[in-house]
């Protein structure tokens, strides 16, 4: 996990570069980026952290990206401060919230599930 953050915050703050026209590239591709990082974030830091409340987790994330973006304007390395890109990485910490639950829902159903058969053997 803490690999993971370090190499993201490399990534958000390292100096921009002229982008390439690609054939996977389209526009506001970098706002697709930052929803799936913090999705991706979101289910690290909820699996590290399990006990962790959901106001903290959502104060977490939210600080964490104003803090990348104004990082980003202020290092002055070809890369802006933007405000889409902060809505972006809350929406992805929102849905990892989402995915997170899910995926502990069903661990939790399996293991009660196989606690049950090796009750029953």
């Amino acid at each position: 996990m803490p690999i993971y953050w370090a190499f993201l915050t490399y990534m958000l703050l390292r100096p921009g570069v002229e982008n390439k026209e690609y054939w996977f590239m389209f526009p506001h591709i970098d706002k697709l980026m930052h929803f799936s990082i913090f999705g991706f974030l979101a289910v690290c830091v909820l699996f590290a952290f399990p006990r962790l409340r959901f106001l903290m987790f959502v104060q977490l994330m939210l600080a964490y990206g104003i803090l990348t973006e104004i990082l980003q304007d202020i290092m002055g390395y070809g890369r802006s401060l933007e405000l889409l890109d902060i809505v972006a990485d809350i929406l992805g910490a929102l849905v990892g919230y989402g995915i997170y639950r899910i995926a502990k829902s069903y661990l939790e159903r399996t293991s009660t599930a196989d606690n049950l058969r090796n009750q029953l053997d």
